[in-house]
């Protein structure tokens, strides 16, 4: 077994792509045997069930009345801090460069250059927030003094350095899907309750936020339904989730068309599906797709940001330009419509997400950097020799 490392983990524990990789990676390195603590302001949605190593520890904001808002932040920072001393952590793991960054190296300051820190960019931290000039020099700061940073894909890492003039290394540390849990589901019989004998289904999931271009969605369904009788359906909520509604009452496809809300089992949903669309204007990863290419799902998307990493077009998948439907619909209708073509793509996806994002060979990857940054050998063992393949 690998030394034994006590971690400190913050994220987003209920939002999003990035708050999902942080619960799966504690779990990971909790099952190789190092102690994880979830430090954060509600517990993980997907922690699951109990395991000796793992702890969680709230963070709870402080009321005080001369605090116009709660300072969140400052909490953080100290609990951070606290936990660090009181558990003897060796670093805190920290996704997203603001805030969580910000606050590891104050309780860096708080505790001792002993506890290193590690952070993870995920995307609007560079995205949107770096935009901001009233932050950007803060999330520079944060990158800058970090001990170790890594990020999702080669794109974030390219826009990190244009945006905030970045020169330090950033390590390339794809996103991951445990092959344990995502794999092509016998979902057979729940799928008669979705879809009619001959009907393909597409689905999107997402936050409906206006990155993810959701009425894009309803656009390649109508023209992939015109020439492939076929049925929608949607997974997760958000700010757009009305216009996608009234979208849909327009072009009279209201009876074609499912709406999930949130999920948790998004593995078993996924394997009903035929086809995943994903036609986001920015995306630095796009976990989703990965999720679906692990169930044997291919993605028909857009080449934005991270996408073209991660699918492999005219393999796992097709791309096309932002906005452009149209073709995104014809890669559709050709991949649903032709079984061999359909059954290549669904084989070549299964390895490429089993083998390239596999669990093992990513949170190794994590491994390896929390012992650089720690200036400790990082012992091999016949565990992570394993092969990710079945």
């Amino acid at each position: 077994m690998n030394e034994r490392l006590k971690i400190g983990i913050t994220c987003y524990p209920t939002l999003g792509g990035s708050g999902v990789v942080a619960t799966e990676l504690g779990k990971l390195l909790a099952e190789k045997g190092h102690e994880v603590h979830f430090i954060t302001h509600s517990m993980p949605f997907r922690l699951g069930k109990f395991d000796r190593n793992i702890f969680y520890h709230e963070v709870e904001v402080s009321d005080y009345y001369v605090f116009r808002y709660p300072p969140y932040d400052l909490s953080l920072a100290s609990k951070l801090a606290q936990v660090a001393n009181m558990e003897q952590l060796d670093l805190l793991h920290v996704h997203y460069a603001i805030p969580h960054a910000v606050c590891a190296l104050l309780a860096k300051q708080m505790v001792g250059d002993r506890l290193k820190v590690v952070t993870t960019l995920h995307g609007t931290d560079i995205t949107v927030l770096a935009q901001d000039q009233s932050i950007s020099d803060l999330i520079r700061y944060a990158i800058n003094q970090s001990d170790a940073v890594t990020a999702v894909s080669a794109d974030l890492i390219n826009e990190t350095r244009r945006t905030l003039a970045i020169e330090r290394p950033i390590e390339l540390t794809y996103n991951f899907v445990d092959k344990r849990i995502y794999y092509p589901r016998d979902v057979s019989e729940l799928r008669g309750e979705f879809v009619a004998p001959g009907e393909k289904l597409l689905m999107h999931i997402s936050n409906f936020r206006p990155v993810k271009r959701v009425l894009d969605v309803v656009d390649i369904f109508a023209k992939v339904n015109d020439k492939v009788p076929s049925r929608l359906m949607f997974v997760g909520e958000g700010p757009d989730l009305s216009k996608v509604i009234h979208r849909i009452k327009e072009l009279g496809l209201a009876d074609r068309v499912t709406f999930c809300g949130k999920q948790d089992d998004v593995a078993q949903i996924i394997s009903l599906a035929d086809l995943m669309l994903l036609p986001s204007e920015k995306e630095s990863f796009g976990l989703v797709a990965l999720e679906a290419m692990a169930c044997g799902v291919p993605t028909v998307g857009s080449n934005a940001g991270g996408i073209p990493e991660l699918i492999t077009h005219g393999q796992t998948g097709y791309l096309a330009s932002v906005g452009d439907t149209e073709t995104m619909a014809a890669h559709a209708i050709r991949l649903l419509q032709n079984e061999a073509l359909y059954a290549d793509f669904r084989a070549a996806c299964i390895d490429r997400a089993h083998r390239t994002f596999c669990n093992n060979t990513i949170a190794r990857q994590y491994e390896r950097i929390y012992y650089d940054v720690l200036g400790r050998p990082a012992p091999e063992t016949e565990s992570s020799r394993q092969t990710c393949l079945r």
